[in-house]
């Protein structure tokens, strides 16, 4: 009875009737349907752009760097703002977090179809940023509070991957409308589509419905604030296992960064393919990719059910197998047995996504795991999807991008030697975490 009073509790005095067992168990997959929903809104809102390239360079005497500049500036302040708006959104609510984050990046991306200029366009570019900085982090929390603790790797990796596939949609549906309405049109139906999404995710959740279906089970001792309790910040880095996490998979995202990057032309330039036919070759690795990390997301939560160490372990694997096949893949010549290399490699790039996500939702308190998934986004993007690119075309420059490529995949002896270590420091870690929280 106490354990429904306290599931049930809104605000310290209320008590709201536990729900019933059929929408127990419905409304956690509503809510991830409408989270994951609105996170393809918010890639679709962020690629789109790529598929109107050519118009617009056409339209508005743009250069290369301006254009570029136009996507780097989304990227830019989702990495600045992250933490900060993720943090926010702990403290000032989930639910409003996403309505406004939501609302905001589709506002933002419906002004990018009325822009009448290079600065206008830049300035709905950077709103959009600023919609979409903390949503992966706060979306993604919003999930994990209503799903047992077994099904947080295929959750994240699900989650994770939900970005691949809104990139590859954005384009190809943003290019298929610019060709036949114009690419006004191509920003507008992102935009339309985005707001009904929040529309629906603020008709069916609240944070009083969040509250009555969290799931607070302490499994695998994890640390479980009280009702009301908000953990201290400084247990976001305070475990060597939990910056293992980071550092592991932000080095592991630098090449799953620099195969989305330069993918494309790397077969341009070692196959001779047409710039059309690369994209489109490369939109199937990016697919894959997701695939992978949702396949290696829902493995790793069947392994780990009754030993959380394996979660380490399955994320070693996952790092070693596309190491290996990635590395002598980019160092053999092109062809057939290359491409399958490539292929096995590409799918694992990404797998430890899905098990760094659960391992620091494991290791820091749910009041500020939207705040701890945000430092994860902040890792990766840092160590990862923004440096993975650059990094390579610097490399490109001196070596050529076939002996770039080649150099790539040696960073994830980096991603390994962290989770290692993580791995090793994680029963010790999850055991320091909790001493501090009973002594708070």
């Amino acid at each position: 009875m106490a354990a429904l009073v306290t599931e049930g509790r809104n605000d310290g005095i209320a008590v709201d009737p536990a729900p019933r067992p059929w929408a127990r168990r419905a409304f956690p997959w509503i809510v991830f349907a409408l989270t994951f929903g609105l996170l393809l809104s918010d890639y679709m809102s962020r690629q789109v752009l790529s598929a109107v390239f050519p118009m617009l360079k056409m339209q508005w005497s743009l250069t290369d760097t301006q254009l570029g500049a136009l996507t780097s500036v989304v990227a830019l302040t989702v990495g600045v703002l992250a933490v900060p708006l993720s943090l926010l959104g702990d403290r000032w609510g989930r639910v409003r977090s996403i309505v406004l984050m939501g609302t905001i990046w589709s506002l933002a991306t419906a002004g990018s179809a009325l822009a009448a200029g290079y600065g206008q366009l830049m300035l709905s570019r950077l709103l959009i940023g600023v919609g979409e900085a903390a949503y992966g982090s706060v979306g993604l929390a919003v999930v994990l509070a209503v799903f047992p603790f077994y099904r947080r790797a295929s959750l994240t990796g699900a989650f994770m991957a939900g970005g691949s596939f809104g990139a590859v949609i954005g384009t190809a549906l943003g290019g298929a409308i610019a060709v036949t309405f114009g690419w006004r049109w191509s920003f507008g139906v992102m935009a339309i589509i985005g707001l009904v999404l929040v529309a629906l995710f603020r008709v069916f959740v609240s944070n009083a419905t969040l509250d009555r279906h969290k799931v607070t089970d302490g499994a695998e001792g994890e640390p479980v604030a009280g009702v009301g309790e908000k953990a201290r910040l400084r247990t976001l880095f305070g475990t060597p296992s939990v910056v293992a996490a980071y550092i592991g998979s932000g080095l592991q995202l630098f090449i799953a960064g620099s195969l989305f990057a330069w993918l494309p032309s790397y077969l341009n330039r070692a196959y001779q393919l047409p710039a059309d036919e690369a994209a489109g070759v490369a939109a199937i690795a990016i697919l894959l990719m997701g695939a992978g990390m949702i396949v290696c997301g829902m493995v790793t939560d069947r392994l780990s059910r009754r030993l959380a160490l394996r979660k380490w372990t399955t994320a070693i694997v996952y790092s070693l197998v596309s190491l290996v096949f990635l590395g002598v893949g980019f160092a053999v010549a092109p062809g057939g047995a290359q491409l399958l290399l490539l292929a096995v490699g590409v799918f694992f790039a990404a797998g430890t996504s899905g098990p760094a996500g659960a391992m620091v939702s494991n290791l820091t308190c749910e009041s500020i795991r939207a705040t701890a998934l945000g430092t994860l986004t902040l890792a990766n993007n840092l160590l990862g999807l923004a440096a993975g690119p650059l990094i390579t075309g610097i490399l490109a420059d001196e070596l050529g991008l076939l002996g770039a490529m080649k150099v790539v995949p040696m960073v994830g002896v980096g991603a390994l030697i962290a989770l290692v270590i993580g791995r090793r420091c994680y029963p010790a870690s999850l055991a320091r975490v909790n001493r501090e929280r009973v002594a708070a």
